[in-house]
């Protein structure tokens, strides 16, 4: 019976990474998980019978193409199903039921912020706020997951949890916008710039670079400014403020705001440019939220502590691979992802261990 049950809370986990997928592909991309209901290929739309959707079977078996127009599935597909697979058997070895039932659906939650994440630099709130109250409901019907007999109590500590990481990283976010929410270049001699709106998307492009205009902006008090060397064009007009203010929405020539859908185009040469920038996406600080509904105060600290020291080898290494390269841009959600699965499976011996040798250290003192 043992066995049976490992064995089924593996397949229950590739069955479970399978759903994982549509939500990976659909919820950053604005598809509903129910219209339509059965899964598709990306490249033609033909819809996939249940015999070629078999976790990771079919996936070999289609050696990696679609039946109908041969095109390549990710190997992101088998992965996200062994690894739903794996982390719901070890879950269960170690958990059990009722809390390794509970963990089931905090692990898919984590899978699915880390794949988005990596692929999007987002982490939709159905993930965050959807999981934060899924956080609180679970520990009010499972009070065990805050190491309680008292639902009540349960539930108190859990929105605490949320609180409590919400917060934390709130904090990083605020206090990293003030110290360094601005890049400035400035140039020896003069730069190009470009900022055009395609009617499908807009783009700002300065030395090489283009960047994705909803990528600029995170706040609406957030300004991009270029310093500007000679005149520009403006929809083949000819402008000579000193500077442009970009915000989001507008632009301002001379202090007098011009709406962003009016213009198309607009080009010059550029002495320098000041790029506003986060230390941090917001959907971190909500994931964080989710993360603390969970584990706790404790494990919410933990999965911020561990995931920036995951992080940040991961970043030093990212620039040693990059070369001669600007650098490879990582998202953090994943890293607090990897944390929150540290404190599952043996981060509380480390917690206790860290706070035991921060004890030792102060009372040595006195």
């Amino acid at each position: 019976m043992t066995i049976l049950l490992a064995v089924f809370a593996a397949v229950l986990g590739a069955v479970t990474g399978s759903f994982l997928n549509a939500c990976i592909h659909r919820m950053p991309r604005g598809v509903s998980l129910l219209n339509p209901k059965r899964s598709f290929c990306p490249a033609c739309e033909k819809t996939i019978p249940w015999y070629e959707n078999l976790p990771v079977v079919s996936w070999v078996f289609l050696r990696g193409k679609c039946s109908g127009c041969g095109a390549t599935i990710s190997f992101r597909y088998p992965l996200v199903e062994l690894l739903t697979a794996g982390l719901f058997l070890a879950l269960w070895l170690k958990f059990g039921f009722p809390l390794g039932m509970a963990y089931f659906a905090f692990a898919a939650l984590l899978l699915a912020a880390t794949f988005i994440d990596f692929e999007h630099f987002i982490i939709p709130d159905e993930i965050t706020l959807g999981g934060s109250a899924l956080g609180v409901f679970l520990c009010a019907v499972i009070p065990e997951l805050m190491g309680t007999s008292s639902r009540m109590v349960a539930m108190g500590w859990s929105i605490f949890g949320a609180l409590a990481g919400f917060a934390a990283v709130f904090l990083i976010v605020e206090l990293g916008k003030i110290a360094f929410g601005r890049i400035r270049h400035r140039f020896a001699e003069p730069e190009p710039f470009r900022w055009v709106c395609d009617g499908e998307s807009v783009t700002f492009s300065i030395t090489g670079e283009t960047l994705d205009w909803r990528d600029v902006f995170s706040r609406k008090k957030d300004k991009l400014v270029v310093a500007l060397e000679g005149p520009a064009l403006l929809d083949g007009e000819t402008i000579s403020p000193r500077r442009l203010e970009f915000f989001y929405d507008r632009v301002l020539l001379d202090g007098q705001p011009r709406s962003l859908e009016t213009i198309s185009h607009i080009e010059g040469q550029m002495s320098s440019v000041v790029i506003p920038r986060e230390a941090m996406g917001f959907g971190d600080v909500k994931f964080m939220a989710c993360i603390g509904a969970f584990l706790g105060w404790q494990g919410a600290l933990f999965a911020l502590f561990a995931g920036s020291i995951v992080g940040s080898l991961a970043g030093v290494a990212g620039l040693f691979l990059a070369k001669d390269r600007a650098g490879v841009r990582l998202p953090f959600g994943p890293f607090l992802a990897i944390g929150a699965l540290i404190w599952l499976f043996g981060g509380a011996l480390v917690f206790d261990w860290y706070l035991r040798l921060i004890a030792g250290f102060v009372g040595s003192f006195f």
